[in-house]
């Protein structure tokens, strides 16, 4: 009995396993395939195992109880085993592309006829994991060994299939250091433009990907000599005479960083450009929230002894202040200031209790209104500058902010 059978959890690559072995005992054949194989062999821990098998989805669906059909049209099943959910997909060849993303048929095939239909020969491998050999229809092992990114096929066909191959030729050019091969390149450069045909979703997923990660650099110089960055989104051509800046204030940050913080740096220093940029790539209410906020306070503290502690404050108190500073030390740095007010800002802010930071109001505006005070817009000014006084610790306690407010009040009448 397996390890599975019992509900035990298993690592990823056992699960995977299982599942060829099951596959393999009911008379199929059964191999890992694609991304997972290049990753095993660059000694890289996959994040996921894909297995491509001779068996048909009803097949697959009859031989393992826990499973859920996601693409039965394409061939692919997915399949619960030991904790972990893996993609079984039939070999196939795909018929002609007409909307650039999906191929208007697939017929089921060999193993070889499946390697032919994927994007990049580093991803176009397989792996039998029980025999422990590599099945390499494309030169994938061989472009691994000479560092290098090349279409399998007519590099043009296989882009005018699915565009947004064109940004994952970039993505893995990047995260694995590699080179783009010179044909592959050609083709990117020339069908540059196809890219305005995906969906912003899939786009700000991909530029989530390589631009949030520690190669985002070589990702980015990658995006500008392609002419890819002119047609992320439509609007985007402005960002070719921003692409020397941008990378810049991309060089100084760490490893891994939000998204939120890269659409912030391709839209400084304009806010309205901040909203449609996220509008554009149909970013979520909350990134664009944030988004924007970094692109308005951007600047806000570059002068430290301007910086009184209740503005500190309500910065510290917006979920995006960490990036704010990141943003701050990579503007200091592009400009060639060096990092001596970001440090300042950093101990400053580290110095402050969490607690302190959004304490409750010691006024609120039923405290006006007990108070005798007619509801209206100094409302809004009374109750900013009392709890800027608590926040700066000028008044402790309700006494003194009643009378503060009082004072206030008088001075309004």
């Amino acid at each position: 009995m397996s390890k599975s059978s019992t509900g035990e959890r298993l690592t990823l690559r056992a699960a995977a396993e299982e599942i060829v072995r099951t596959l393999r005992d009911a008379g199929h054949e059964a191999l890992f395939a694609g991304g997972c194989v290049r990753d095993l062999l660059l000694n890289s821990p996959p994040t996921d195992i894909d297995v491509a098998t001779s068996a048909r989805p009803e097949q697959v669906l009859k031989l393992f109880r826990r499973t859920r059909a996601v693409g039965k049209q394409f061939g692919v099943v997915l399949v619960r085993r030991g904790g972990h959910e893996i993609e079984v997909a039939t070999f196939r060849t795909d018929a002609s592309y007409s909307d650039g993303r999906h191929p208007d048929a697939v017929h089921y095939g060999t193993a070889r006829e499946d390697a032919q239909r994927r994007d990049f020969t580093i991803n176009g491998m397989f792996f039998d994991p029980l025999d422990l050999r590599v099945i390499d229809y494309v030169e994938g092992q061989r472009d691994l060994q000479r560092r290098v990114v090349r279409a399998i096929g007519d590099p043009r066909q296989r882009f005018a299939e699915d565009h947004l191959r064109l940004l994952r030729a970039v993505r893995f050019a990047a995260r694995l250091g590699f080179d783009i091969d010179p044909a592959t390149w050609e083709a990117v450069y020339e069908t540059a433009p196809m890219l305005r045909r995906v969906s912003a979703e899939r786009i700000a997923d991909e530029l989530s990907r390589m631009l949030t990660a520690a190669t985002r650099c070589r990702a980015w110089e990658l995006l500008a000599k392609s002419r890819l960055v002119e047609h992320l989104w439509p609007g985007a051509e402005r960002l070719a005479g921003r692409v020397g800046r941008i990378a810049a204030l991309l060089a100084p940050l760490p490893d891994e960083v939000s998204f939120e913080l890269v659409l912030a740096i391709l839209a400084l220093p304009d806010s309205d450009e901040a909203r449609a940029v996220c509008d554009a790539l149909r970013a979520s209410n909350a990134v664009k929230r944030s988004v924007v906020w970094l692109v308005d306070h951007h600047a806000d503290l570059e002068r430290p002894e301007g910086v009184s502690v209740a503005r500190l404050k309500r910065l510290m108190a917006d979920p995006a202040f960490d990036e704010l500073l990141l943003l701050l030390r990579a503007r200091l740095l592009a400009d060639g200031r060096g990092d001596d007010v970001w440090r300042v800002m950093r101990d400053r802010t580290g110095a402050i209790a969490p607690r302190d930071v959004a304490p409750p109001p010691l006024l609120t505006g039923d405290d006006l209104i007990a108070m005798g005070v007619p509801p209206g817009p100094r409302y809004k000014r009374i109750l900013d500058a009392v709890y800027d006084a608590q926040l700066n610790g000028e008044i402790a306690d309700s006494d003194a902010a009643a009378a503060m407010a009082r004072t206030l009040v008088a001075a309004m009448n």
